[in-house]
Formats: C-alpha cells, sequence, structure tokens
C-alpha cells in the first residue's frame, strides 16, 4: 500500500517537533502552559446547552438533516447577519448554507471552484488550511506576504497580472489570524473591485468577527455595495460562543459561491445535527451584553499579556481583536529556535510564526485561551530565566 502522492506535498504538521519535547517534558514532571492553540477554555454559555438539551430530547431532531442546514437555521443566520452588519436581503435558500464549523467548508469551497492549475490568492502569513486545501484542488497556492509596516494587509498591486487572471479564489482573514490585524471597509471596497476585475470569488474567513476589543465592531465584506457578486464569508460560531467543539457555522453570500459548496457538501458530508443547529439558533439570541462579558475575560489577558512583554522589551501594541497576539521574536533567534527556547527553558508552548507562511517568519504567536493567572506565571518564568526582546 502507498500513500497518494498529494500528502508528499502537504508540509508538516505545525506542533510536530514541538510536541515530541512537550511530551519528553511532561514525563519529567514540567509544569506546561499551553499558549499555542486558539480554543477558548470558557464554557458554552448555559442558555445554548438548555436548547441543545431540549432539542435533542425531540425525536424529530434525529433524522437526517436538509444538506442545506434546517430552514430556520439559515432564517436564523441571515437574521443574524443583518442584526450584527446591516446586511440586508441574503436568500436564507441561495445565499446562506449551514456548514461543519468553518473549517470543513474552507476546504469544500476549493473543491468546487479550483481546476489543476489554477491559482488560489492566499494569506501569508495565513491559516494552513487555505494553502492545504489548494493543495488537495491540484490548483497553484500563490501567496501574498502580509507584512506589519501594511498593517498586515495584503499589497494587491503586487499580484502579477498572469496570476490574477488564472485565480479563481483569493482569501482574506480579517480579525486576521495569526496577527490579530483589522482591515476598514475602505480596504475591503478595494477587494471587492479587484475581483469584480477579474472574476474571482473573493472568499472572507470571519471566524473572529466578535473577538473585538476596546469597542471596535469589526465588518463585513458584504457591508460593501455589490459585494454579493464576488463574495462568500464564512462565520463559525466557535469562538464566539465557546462552542468550538460543537462543529457549527454556516456561509453567506454569492449564490453560485453557495450552490458550489452545496453540491460538494451534499456529496461529502451529511450536514449538521438537527439539534446543535437548534442550539446554534439559541446562540445567535445572546445579548450583547452576555457576548461582552465573554470578550472581556480575553481583552483583560490581552492587556495582562501585552505588559508584561512590553515590560520585557517587546515592540507590541495591543491588538484590537482575534484571540492572539503576533509577537516578533528576540534578536538573533528564528521562529522554531525562540520557541523551542520557551518550551525548554520555561516550559511554555507557543505557535512558531512560520507554521504559518514563510512571511510569518521572525514571530511566534500566543493563543488568549488559559486563565490570567497562567499568563502571569508565563510572564514570571520569562523574566526568571531572562528571556527579553534584546538577549537571553
Amino acid at each position: 500500500m502507498q500513500l497518494a502522492k498529494r500528502l508528499e506535498k502537504i508540509p508538516p504538521y505545525l506542533f510536530t517537533e514541538i510536541d515530541r519535547k512537550r511530551n519528553e517534558l511532561l514525563k519529567r514532571g514540567v509544569d506546561i502552559i499551553n499558549l499555542g492553540v486558539g480554543d477558548p477554555d470558557q464554557p458554552t454559555p448555559n442558555h445554548i446547552i438548555q436548547a441543545m438539551h431540549e432539542a435533542i430530547q425531540d425525536s424529530t431532531n434525529h433524522h437526517y438533516p436538509p444538506y442545506k442546514g434546517l430552514k430556520e437555521y439559515r432564517q436564523a443566520a441571515a437574521d443574524w447577519m443583518k442584526r450584527r452588519f446591516g446586511v440586508e436581503n441574503l436568500n436564507p435558500e441561495t445565499e446562506v448554507i449551514s456548514s461543519i464549523g468553518s473549517k470543513e467548508s474552507i476546504h469544500n469551497i476549493f473543491l468546487a471552484f479550483v481546476n489543476p492549475g489554477d491559482y488560489t490568492i492566499i494569506p501569508d502569513p495565513g491559516y494552513p488550511v487555505y494553502r492545504t486545501s489548494t493543495i488537495f484542488a491540484e490548483g497553484q497556492p500563490y501567496p501574498i506576504q502580509l507584512r506589519p509596516e501594511n498593517g498586515f494587509l495584503p499589497n494587491l498591486k503586487t499580484i502579477p497580472q498572469e496570476v490574477a487572471e488564472k485565480a479563481k479564489l483569493l482569501w482574506i482573514n480579517y480579525p486576521n489570524n495569526p496577527t490579530g490585524a483589522t482591515a476598514s471597509l475602505e480596504f475591503f471596497q478595494e477587494l471587492v473591485d479587484f475581483c469584480q476585475h477579474y472574476d474571482i470569488l473573493l472568499c472572507h474567513d470571519n471566524a473572529y468577527s466578535e473577538m473585538a476589543y476596546d469597542g471596535y465592531e469589526p465588518p463585513s465584506i458584504l457591508q460593501i455595495p455589490g459585494a454579493k457578486d464576488v463574495a462568500i464569508e464564512f462565520h463559525s460560531l466557535s469562538k464566539s460562543y465557546n462552542m468550538t467543539g460543537w462543529r457549527i457555522g454556516f456561509v453567506v453570500g454569492n449564490s453560485l459561491g453557495i450552490k458550489g459548496l452545496s453540491q460538494v457538501k451534499s456529496n461529502v458530508d451529511s450536514g449538521v445535527f438537527k439539534a446543535i443547529q437548534k442550539a446554534a439558533i439559541a446562540a445567535f439570541s445572546t445579548t450583547k451584553e452576555d457576548l461582552q462579558s465573554l470578550v472581556a475575560i480575553y481583552q483583560k489577558r490581552r492587556d495582562i499579556l501585552i505588559k508584561g512583554l512590553q515590560s520585557l522589551g517587546f515592540p507590541i501594541q495591543p491588538t484590537l481583536a482575534s484571540l492572539y497576539v503576533w509577537v516578533p521574536v528576540p534578536q538573533n533567534y528564528t521562529s522554531q529556535e525562540f520557541v523551542t527556547l520557551l518550551l525548554e527553558k520555561c516550559g511554555i508552548v507557543v505557535a512558531p510564526g512560520n507554521g504559518y507562511g514563510a512571511s510569518g517568519e521572525g514571530f511566534f504567536r500566543i493563543a488568549l485561551t488559559v486563565e490570567k493567572e497562567k499568563i502571569y506565571e508565563a510572564l514570571k518564568r520569562m523574566k526568571d530565566v531572562g528571556i527579553t526582546y534584546f538577549k537571553e
């Protein structure tokens, strides 16, 4: 037996070597602080759990769901888009589809649109699935650099015309993973104009739309007039409502994008359990005040982390959104070297920036998904062993 050759093109798992060393330290009894995984540590809110209890007791929810999702779930998603972003006239039949979280639909949209040899324009650094799914679809990923001097926004002028003309998808993700960067409506307009000109499907991964601080409210690409002509937007309830394990989300926007996604999904999955969709409808009713109380926990952690890192000389400022802080590595280290140093000397796990693309070299990512006491402890360990931005 032999594995498919396409798997040879998939880059190694981000945490393979880190996991090996972490397991060695755990066996030696080292107390590991894991700041590497963006999995919310808070419980799912009670009103969502209660809705799930009620739905699971109803035997009519035990059968196959509609492939596109329950009609009431798709309507609830459209209604939420209107309340949250002012996006009106989303047709639940043709412009909304349920998804198993975001990851599966992100992958499946590549299968729906990318032919062998087609380009996909993806952010670098960026969510690794954009690259690997291009490879699975036998396309060619064209990374576009996100640099700090440009606010971690892609410079569309750097995309060669021959690439733009052969591109099927252009991916953005704001609030951004891993950098925590945000984008304005003015920049979204630029993206829509670009994709309209080159007839590219614009894909906005908006999984962190509700994870925002200091009064900032991230926008939707669909707020741009005419965006539905070229754009679809991927939403997940994972981060917003502490529902990572529930695997529920939705995709909205361009009807051809939704049609293609639906055709793939109906052949490879059987939809989301009806009871989970009913619970997700309850999640959409979460009050702004309750959501802000969840977000405030992350904002407090962000403030502690930023202040602590600044005291160690790291040149960073507070991010306005996402669950991550993107930090430059100290002088004379690569990303992998510094991540290894933190693990071996401090028992701290963080993600190396180069795991998100070549342009992530020189950075590491910290997730705000542990209690503040562990963040204080991580900062103390770094200080105790003399790790600063300027020297070890």
